[in-house]
Parts: structure tokens; C-alpha cells; sequence
């Protein structure tokens, strides 16, 4: 099978989900996990499903391959955020040690995945180290940065580096601030979505310094997200195609922001499966390829 994702913005022609059928599996299942892994309360299952079908047509206004993880008995609720237990690569998957110690399971649930399908696999993080998918931007084929916080380590960022050494030519650590502590979920992309090769999404209030003069120099605007949207997630967007993506409904000025500058944006709403988990479009989503 085909892979490679070395964009953040390019066309989406495959990708990979889990539904909240295989990863919220039931109500019961629900309330016994949803506090102990930091919702903010319980997801109603029934209007997950919905929720979650919704954002499925949107997905396949633009993509054709789309690819469901199966139940596996070693993952939890937070497996439906897809995006976090591997990265993609055009030489295959590299599978995620999570720094969130209650999603370890997940990249073994994706490694068997992988297998049956004839998904390549090029490495694993292990042992000390520790990275999350959503601490993970290319900034184009050659170049990644990688958000050094919580949930990736620096043992994490040089596995990933040593594995990536053949194609990738920089890789770029971005020292994440503290915000709301260890058991807040905070990446990378929560403070930046790539939206096409000169425009990104960003909350400037919580970036690096250093980081930001970077993408200033490479030549990207960037369009701030109000602080009364950060909160509800209005960084957190998914591009399926440059200048077209998918965003949390009910953050009208950063949609409006966006529509300024010719992107076409899709909404869906998400109190379900994203706003209690803290997970966006793109922690739902595991981009498989992408071209361009």
C-alpha cells in the first residue's frame, strides 16, 4: 500500500480513523473511562455516533481511501483520536510510544492493523522515549518539527530523528510552555494547523518565540486565533486539501478569518467527540497519503 504524508496540507487521498463504535464501544464503557483520562465529562454515546457520521460525509467531500481501526481489547476511549499512536512516513509507519501512559496499547493496535493490511512499517519509538502524533508538523519533505513537552521527550525526538535520518534533513524542536500541567492535553498542533504552503493557523500567545520568527521567515502568514476560541478549539483544524478544511462549528471568527483569505472551510459539530476529549479534526484524523 501506498503511503506517504509529508504535508500538512496537501490532498488527502488516504487516511485512517477509528469510529467511536470500535473506540467509545458503549455508554458503559464510556463512564467507566471518561474521568480518569481528563474529559471533561462524559460523551453522550448515541450523539457521539452522530456526531461522528457527520464528520465522515465532510471527510468524503475530498477523500476517496478511508480506512477504520477495528476494536482492539488494548486500547481505551482516547484511541479515537487516531492521530496520536503513529507517524506517517513515504517509507512507512513509525509507531508511537505515547507519553500518556494509558494509551500505550494503541500502536500495538495500529502495528496489527498495519500487518493485515500490508501497511508498511519502518520503526517503532521505545524503551525511555516517548512522542505523540500530535506533536508532529512536516513543514515540507524535508523538515520536521516536533513539539518537545509533556507527551514527547527528548529521548522520543532522537529515535524519531534517527529513524527519519535518511530522508529528513532538519528536524526542529519546539520547546511546548507548561499551560495547564502534565495532565493537559497539549501538542504542537494545538498551536498551529497548517492550512497551505504560505498560511497557517496559529495562537501566537502560547508559541516559542524562535518557533514563530521561523515560520515568519519561511514566508508563512499567519492568522491568529482569538483568545475567546482558542478554548474551544478553533486552532485545531484539519486541512484535506490546501485552502480547504475542517473546523469545530461555533468559531465563527476564526471561520471567518479563514474565508477571508479563500479557504473553504467545513464545520461539524463536535461537543462529543471533541470538545470533552479535548481532541479536533485533526487528532480524529490519521492522514495515510497525501499529494502535494
Amino acid at each position: 500500500m501506498e503511503i506517504g504524508n509529508q504535508s500538512e496540507y496537501g490532498k488527502i487521498e488516504s487516511l485512517l480513523l477509528k469510529h467511536p463504535k470500535h473506540a467509545l464501544i458503549s455508554q458503559e464503557n464510556i463512564d467507566d473511562q471518561w474521568s480518569e483520562l481528563g474529559y471533561s465529562s462524559a460523551p453522550v454515546f448515541n450523539e457521539a455516533l452522530e456526531e461522528y457520521e457527520y464528520f465522515i460525509t465532510l471527510l468524503k467531500s475530498e477523500i476517496k481511501d478511508i480506512m477504520f481501526l477495528p476494536q482492539n481489547d488494548n486500547t481505551g476511549i482516547d484511541s479515537v483520536y487516531v492521530r496520536d499512536s503513529s507517524i506517517v512516513t513515504p517509507h512507512g509507519m513509525i509507531l508511537c510510544n505515547m507519553g500518556k501512559a494509558e494509551r500505550r496499547g494503541e500502536a500495538s493496535a495500529v502495528e496489527e492493523y498495519s500487518k493485515k493490511e500490508d501497511i508498511p512499517i519502518l520503526g517503532s519509538i521505545t524503551g525511555d522515549g516517548h512522542i505523540e502524533g500530535g506533536d508532529l508538523i512536516w513543514f515540507d519533505k524535508k523538515t520536521l518539527a516536533i513539539g518537545r513537552g509533556y507527551r514527547t521527550n527528548d529521548e522520543g525526538i532522537r529515535q524519531l530523528t534517527e529513524l527519519t535520518a535518511d530522508f529528513v534533513d532538519k528536524v526542529i524542536t519546539v520547546h511546548l510552555p507548561h499551560w495547564e500541567g502534565p495532565d493537559d492535553v497539549f501538542h504542537l498542533m494545538s498551536i498551529i494547523s497548517p492550512i497551505d504552503t504560505n498560511l497557517a493557523l496559529v495562537y501566537s500567545r502560547l508559541m516559542p518565540v524562535p518557533f514563530r520568527e521561523l515560520l515568519v521567515e519561511r514566508g508563512m502568514r499567519l492568522l491568529d486565533v482569538p483568545d475567546s476560541e482558542f478554548e474551544t478549539m478553533a486552532c485545531n483544524v484539519l486541512a484535506i486539501a490546501p485552502r480547504k478544511c475542517i473546523m469545530l462549528e461555533g468559531n465563527n471568527q476564526t471561520k471567518q478569518m479563514l474565508e477571508d483569505e479563500g479557504v473553504e472551510v467545513l464545520t461539524y459539530k463536535g461537543n462529543e467527540i471533541s470538545r470533552k476529549g479535548a481532541g479536533g479534526p485533526t487528532c480524529l484524523t490519521r492522514p495515510l497519503l497525501r499529494i502535494g
